[in-house]
């Protein structure tokens, strides 16, 4: 396992000498030490990505293709070992753990068929003057900031289409992730990427060192997911040089079931929405809004599902709730469920924190929250179901509404108008109708206000990487 930085294809240490620890979050003991790479090591690395560029922009669409498709492949046939990992380092059930692994592989399946389709535009001017000719060329040297909740998925997501574009990265782990991020640039050298088109830089120093790349003129893209409060930080500095920038931020997934829906279909829909892994994800369901007839039910049996579920070390096959990534993330669950019960709501399943080693919180269902909780002002990213009662459509969408997030939503209804209905008039990047699960790399992933801009996945996921040249010609 490569646990130094990977620079200009190359495993190297941190020019300071640096070096941090990985913890276990089932046990909080340390797995491994890590480079911490620092700002020099920052600027080494964007001095790779950009000696890399050239010559990888001038790389033909069908190699670039054959490249990821290949990093595809090797994730496949490694997908064990991979998924092992990422519950050692993130916490994450193994069943979670290899589905994560799939879905990384396949935004490198998903982009190498895309690296062949950065088309362009030709047409007439309406003066009939001139041709316009539009091509598309890459953006040049990304910066590539991921989050620990989805370790694999959330850099291949980014990878894949800035390599597909013809652009060279920097990836900027999380540092209680840094493990799988290291095993992936492995796996992409592997797999016929030149030196310096992917660095992966591991460091404690995240704002000093994304800041110090974000400084340096050569870098034309960031790509950031991650909280709100970090992409405002990042949008600013990113402004003084007037850097292309996508932003994958915070959610506030409201999960909104009508009196007419088909309960156990809402049922296993939100054991997905919320419990995918564990609760850690910016796709949670986070606010359920339960019809008042069906409320007392759906309340019920989802208790009921919610503690019958395995809680244990994720590495164990038998899990299937690991422990959450680290005490800070723990602490905040279990200060936010202690203020909901304080404020009259009642805890049907879960809702105390268990002694012990390791950073676990119990799958927890509340009800009777009240509309103005605090739970529901901010991202759980816990195993814990607050459910608000409404009466009505309209009271329905207010609620949904009454945040500064907007990336995804749920709605369970056996009326497909009012489902359809109601998906327009949630402001939302992206609503699931009769459905827990909404991510696949062939769909355009992203929010709307605080919950960020631009898109991932899909043929937008390409056009992000690219810039648009217009060149205006007769013949």
């Amino acid at each position: 396992m490569e646990t130094d930085l990977f620079i200009a294809g190359k495993w190297v240490p941190a020019s300071s000498g640096n070096r941090f620890d990985v913890l276990d979050p089932a046990t909080g003991d340390t797995i491994a030490s890590v480079a911490d790479g620092g700002e020099a090591d920052a600027i080494a690395a964007v001095e790779a990505a950009a000696a890399a560029g050239p010559g990888w922009a001038a790389t033909p669409p069908r190699v670039r293709s054959e490249v990821l498709r290949r990093a595809f492949e090797l994730i496949t046939e490694r997908a064990a070992d991979l998924a092992k990992l990422i519950s050692l380092e993130n916490g994450k059930a193994l069943t979670d753990a290899k589905g994560e692994v799939t879905y990384a592989a396949e935004f490198f399946r998903w982009f190498a068929e895309e690296a062949v389709r950065g088309d362009g535009a030709i047409a007439t001017a309406p003066s009939g003057a001139n041709r316009i000719l539009v091509v598309r060329q890459p953006v040049g040297v990304c910066v590539l900031v991921t989050p620990w909740n989805f370790p694999a998925a959330m850099a291949t997501r980014k990878i894949g289409p800035a390599l597909a574009a013809g652009c060279t990265v920097i990836l900027k782990p999380a540092s209680d992730t840094p493990l799988t991020a290291l095993a992936m640039a492995a796996i992409l050298a592997e797999a016929g990427v030149p030196d310096g088109v992917v660095n992966v830089l591991p460091s404690r120093s995240s704002g000093r060192v994304v800041s110090a790349m974000l400084r340096d003129s050569r870098v034309r893209k960031l790509s950031f997911t991650g909280s709100t409060e970090v992409g405002r930080i990042l949008l600013a500095q990113a402004a003084e040089n007037v850097v292309n920038t996508s932003m994958e931020l915070g959610g506030n997934a409201p999960f909104v079931v009508f009196a007419d829906a088909d309960l156990d279909a809402a049922i296993e829909g939100a054991m997905i929405a919320k419990m995918r892994n564990g609760g850690e994800a910016c796709t949670a369901a986070n606010r359920f809004f339960v019809e008042a007839p069906v409320a007392g039910e759906f309340a019920r049996r989802l208790a009921q599902r919610m503690s019958e579920l395995v809680v244990g070390p994720g590495t164990d096959e038998k899990t299937q709730v690991g422990p959450l990534v680290n005490e800070d993330t723990v602490a905040k669950v279990d200060s936010l469920v202690r203020g909901a019960l304080e404020g009259g709501a009642a805890a049907v399943t879960g809702g105390s924190r268990p002694a012990g080693p390791g950073f676990y919180y119990p799958p927890t269902v509340l009800s009777g929250v009240a509309a103005d909780a605090p739970i529901l002002r901010e991202e759980i990213f816990g195993p814990v179901a607050p459910i608000v009662t409404f009466t009505g459509e309209e009271e329905a969408v207010r609620l949904a509404n009454d945040t500064e997030y907007g990336l995804v939503a749920y709605v369970y209804t056996g009326d497909l108008a009012r489902g359809l209905r109601v998906s327009e008039a949630i402001e939302a990047g992206m609503v699931g109708i009769n459905r827990g699960l909404v991510s696949d790399p062939a769909a355009p992933f992203g929010g709307v206000k605080q919950s960020g801009i631009g898109r991932e996945g899909g043929h937008e996921g390409l056009l992000e990487y690219l810039e648009s040249k217009y060149i205006a010609v007769n013949w």
